[in-house]
């Protein structure tokens, strides 16, 4: 997916785009509403993400602006203005959703892709089951077998393994995890992450030739199908 992010606080764009990225995203960024514009009315982007209180030219004029010039392109307004009357204005403006700051990386992730579906006009089923090369987890029995083998997982661990199966091959980042899997929404400075990482690589890759879940150095962790190593 290729975002767009109209944002005048460098900081937060800086912080947003490394977040899109560490997802797998490909991000364009701007800091005032002028460039942002011109980036936008190109067309080649899957989500813009605007922030209301823009230099040169706001948010809603942005977006008002495109909408006119007939460019459909999902907007997800971004901004500290959060009241009931600030999001109305936002949405009739011609934004796509709104989203008060501060948020959670995950659910403005969640929100990205929901307006990228809706976009593109593809309509995806909530799946039940995931497979990565030997390895299965069966949502609806809560099951988890690797070659033909059961498997008997913890709660937190299921839900640890069922992220890290919904983004394999993907590097899935400590933060991502933490309000993914805990519902952390800050950084507790425990090793709880690494314990449970642990104790799943211990059931999913015990007695088997290649392990499935891998340590990224500096960046977080990825399962992978130890079949498209070789």
């Amino acid at each position: 997916m290729k975002i767009l992010i109209i944002e005048d606080d460098r900081e937060a764009a800086r912080y947003l785009a490394k977040g899109l990225r560490e997802a797998g995203h490909g991000v364009d960024v701007a800091h005032d509403g002028l460039d942002g514009y011109a980036l936008a009315e190109a067309g080649d982007h899957d989500v813009l993400i605007v922030d209301r209180m823009l230099p040169k030219l706001d948010g809603l004029s942005l977006i008002r602006s495109l909408r006119e010039q007939s460019i459909t392109t999902p907007v997800l307004i971004l901004s500290a203005l959060g009241q009931v009357d600030d999001r109305v204005k936002g949405l009739r403006a011609g934004g796509d959703d709104y989203l008060p700051k501060p948020y959670a990386f995950s659910e403005l992730l969640a929100r990205i892709e929901v307006l990228a579906r809706r976009g593109s006009g593809k309509a995806e089923a909530e799946p039940t089951r995931f497979t990565v090369g030997d390895l299965v987890l069966d949502r609806l029995s809560r099951s988890v077998a690797r070659a033909g083998q059961a498997i008997d997982l913890q709660p937190r661990e299921f839900r640890l393994l069922e992220y890290l199966m919904r983004h394999a091959g993907q590097v899935v980042t400590r933060t991502m995890l933490l309000e993914n899997v805990w519902d952390y929404h800050f950084d507790p400075q425990t090793n709880v992450i690494d314990v449970h990482v642990s104790r799943l690589r211990g059931k999913i890759d015990r007695g088997f030739d290649h392990a499935m879940i891998q340590t990224i150095r500096g960046a977080g962790y990825m399962l992978r199908d130890p079949a498209k190593d070789g």
